[in-house]
């Protein structure tokens, strides 16, 4: 009998925590757990690559323990650079950083890693194009370049030692190969792929647990990876199983039909923790959920109608409300992680009715309708907050509809007037460049959704990634959120994202400060 299973029946845990455990899992040979993850989304784009897959609220979950990066972030403690699969690294010069690859790393098909595979990652047929056998999708090279704005060559040294040379200074180098779109893949398994699409599709990386199945908007189901660099993976299987309602993975979760359940909301705390014999971890992650305009709808063409409707909302009262006061609401387009370049005393714009009503009277505002797009809670209580943002909206005179919508694609479509759309924005490591430059800047998503532009903000954007000077660099910075926030509105700030996953007591899991749910061998166990 395993600790695990042992534990459970010692521990007179009720049912539904009994059941946690498929009966396969305890079957003769491999004694491992198996566990069911119910989540609220797997992908929003069909693939499993971060070149197409970039949703913190989704393929974070789950995709580091398939494929993962060089430098690693310390989810055990706080997101801090550690060694991955870059044992060390140093700075040749202000554009230059040089690896030194673990020795031994085994990929998902047995082949050891080699600097080969990290230079092929980061080249022509996976990333930055135009590749071989011309199937890269369009969007992929422009993809690339958010992540790696200036990245100029891959040198591969030898077998274990490779250098990222950047064509201007990055300060930021470590940070960008410690985040997303820095993932390495198998060289071999890539180029024996019947295509891109198939590839990003099934990805052979060097995580704990390698893929079985991938059915898109149902499931994927991952098995042990027993070679991992790491040490042998504590589970033999995962299932991630997409269950949009929030109420349903709580309710399954609570049966025993699930074994850890995602993206709960505050309000369901209380009742699964007075089950006894079940418990709800996480709490603020480096992620602010936000409200993106398009500029370029009549009304909110300008920018005064853009800053009453930051003025006319309470973001205490949406914590309050729908968070029982565990997120909050923060100093901008910013998280302390920043260090440094953290701006102090920087807010976002204060609770202000009369002020909001003044700007609309300056803006001519006449009652005009200005749509909101919004999915059915792929955020937590996405509704909730929407139907609290308008409400706000209209205490001040706006006259704001909100618009359902079932996918991304919708929410995005030029077809219509667009004016608003919920989104979230993440600090993927600790410099601005990561969050308000990668989402907003020149080649930000915001941008290249033809929404949003400011030509200063773009300036300043090359400045930020380009400069060694961190004065500058800081300056820079306040300036951006000066613009973004108050002058020329590109966002509105509503709070902290707060990430809550529930499972059994018995089960010896602990909640890492992200949207990863680590299940590797560090984060199980006592």
């Amino acid at each position: 009998m395993t600790t695990l299973s042992r534990r459970l029946l010692l521990t007179g845990a009720v049912t539904g925590a009994a059941a946690a455990l498929p009966r396969f899992a305890l079957a003769q040979g491999d004694t491992r757990p198996a566990i069911t993850v119910a989540v609220q989304k797997l992908a929003n784009t069909n693939t499993l690559d971060p070149m197409r897959e970039q949703s913190s609220n989704a393929s974070e979950r789950w995709m580091g323990s398939i494929i993962e990066t060089p430098i690693a972030r310390n989810q055990q403690g706080h997101l801090e650079r550690v060694p991955g699969l870059a044992a060390a690294w140093r700075r040749i010069d202000d554009r230059t950083v040089e690896l030194s690859l673990r020795p031994g790393v085994k990929f998902h098909n047995g082949d050891e890693l080699t600097g080969e595979d990290v230079a092929f990652s980061f080249g022509p047929e996976r990333m930055f194009g135009p590749n071989a056998r011309g199937d890269l999708p369009a969007d992929i090279p422009a993809v690339g370049r958010r992540y790696w704005p200036a990245l100029e060559r891959v040198e591969v040294v030898d077998r274990h030692t490779v250098r990222f040379v950047n064509a201007t200074p990055d300060v930021t180098m470590e940070g960008r190969l410690s985040a997303g779109g820095s993932q390495i893949v198998s060289r071999r398994a890539w180029t024996e792929g019947a295509s891109w699409l198939a590839n990003a599709r099934h990805p052979v990386g060097t995580g704990p647990y390698k893929l079985r199945e991938f059915v898109p908007d149902v499931s994927m189901t991952l098995d042990a990876h027993d070679d991992y660099w790491g040490g042998r993976p504590p589970l033999k299987s995962i299932r991630f199983l997409e269950v949009p309602e929030a109420a349903a993975r709580a309710n399954g979760l609570l049966s025993g039909e699930y074994q850890f359940a995602a993206d709960l909301s505050a309000d369901q705390i209380p009742t699964i923790e007075g089950a006894g014999a079940f418990q709800v971890l996480g709490g603020l992650v480096l992620n602010h959920r936000i409200v993106a305009f398009d500029k370029h709808h009549p009304v909110l063409a300008d920018a005064r109608v853009r800053l009453a409707m930051a003025h006319a909302i309470d973001g205490q009262a949406v914590v309050d409300a729908l968070w029982a006061g565990r997120s909050r609401v923060p100093p901008g387009l910013q998280w302390e992680f920043y260090g440094e370049m953290f701006v102090k005393g920087w807010t976002v714009p204060p609770h202000d009715p009369a002020k909001a009503r003044e700007l609309l009277r300056a803006a001519g505002y006449k009652g005009d309708p200005v749509p909101y797009r919004i999915r059915n809670d792929y955020y937590t209580a996405e509704i909730a907050t929407a139907q609290i943002l308008a409400e706000f909206w209209k205490q001040v005179g706006l006259n704001v509809q909100i618009e359902v919508k079932e996918n991304w694609s919708q929410v995005l479509n030029k077809a219509g007037p667009r004016g608003m759309r919920d989104w979230s924005n993440s600090a993927t490591f600790d410099d601005p460049v990561s969050s308000i430059v990668n989402q907003h800047g020149p080649k930000g998503a915001q941008q290249t959704n033809g929404e949003w532009t400011n030509a200063e903000m773009n300036t300043l954007s090359v400045a930020m990634q380009s400069s060694t000077d961190m004065a500058l660099r800081k300056r820079a910075f306040a300036r951006m959120l000066q613009i973004c926030e108050r002058e020329d509105p590109a966002y509105i700030v509503l709070h902290q994202n707060a990430v809550f996953t529930g499972k059994p007591k018995a089960l010896p899991w602990r909640a890492p400060p992200s949207f990863f749910l680590d299940f590797g061998p560090r984060n199980w166990g006592a």
